[in-house]
């Protein structure tokens, strides 16, 4: 995917990212690591497996791809850092959301999220919806209706894949019908001044890591 093509769309759909021999590792970290929602220091909502992952090495390899990071960079286009990576997946009869956007903080494209595969994912176990190209609106446009899934699509790939996307992208987790294992990780992507308010609210979504490490988007080549 070129520069273009990835700024147009929005999200880039990383195939086979994850080496397949760490595949075993990350799912043991996933499972030792579930906790339930009312364990959180902000309570979670039903219908979801929430797991801490962010001190396990494994993970933080994962975070930490070259090929990843060129997408991430070129997407925020700044001084970024890690902040944040847990474990989600939807139970059986759950995961439904309705389309929406975890939304930039302070500039459009300052927030880049990923989700890493750890099962194959499609229809049948709530694989991601989304709508490409809808996370910069054109100018006087008027509001989005995110009831309208007209133009949504729903992703299916295998275990290893990672969707790397605008945090202003349209999308949604869909719901899990069969109860198929989805589990996945989702991580986030800040520019790097977003660093102090990012600190602020770190213990209260659990965040445990070292995040003051942070990366320029001219040590990595898109596509490599």
């Amino acid at each position: 995917m070129t520069s273009e093509q990835l700024h147009q769309n929005g999200y880039a759909l990383l195939r086979g990212a994850i080496p397949h021999e760490w595949l075993d590792d990350l799912r043991g970290a996933f499972d030792a690591g579930v906790t339930p929602p009312d364990q959180w220091p902000v309570p979670r909502g039903p219908g979801w497996r929430y797991s801490l992952v962010d001190l396990d090495a494994k993970v933080q390899a994962v975070c930490r791809l070259p090929g990843l990071l060129a997408v991430v960079g070129e997407l925020i286009g700044e001084r970024f850092f890690l902040a944040q990576v847990e474990g989600r997946e939807p139970l059986g009869g759950g995961g439904h959301q309705t389309l929406h956007r975890d939304l930039s903080a302070e500039r459009p494209g300052d927030t880049v999220s990923a989700m890493v595969y750890l099962d194959d994912y499609g229809p049948d176990n709530g694989a991601t919806r989304l709508i490409p190209s809808s996370h910069r609106p054109a100018p006087h446009a008027p509001p989005f209706d995110f009831n309208n899934e007209s133009d949504s699509v729903q992703l299916k790939g295998l275990a290893g894949d990672i969707l790397v996307f605008d945090a202003d992208l349209v999308h949604a987790a869909s719901l899990n019908p069969t109860g198929k294992r989805r589990r996945s990780m989702l991580i986030g992507y800040f520019a790097a001044p977003r660093y102090a308010a990012h600190l602020e609210s770190a213990k209260l979504r659990s965040i445990r890591m070292d995040t003051s490490e942070c990366f320029d988007p001219s040590q990595f080549a898109l596509g490599g």
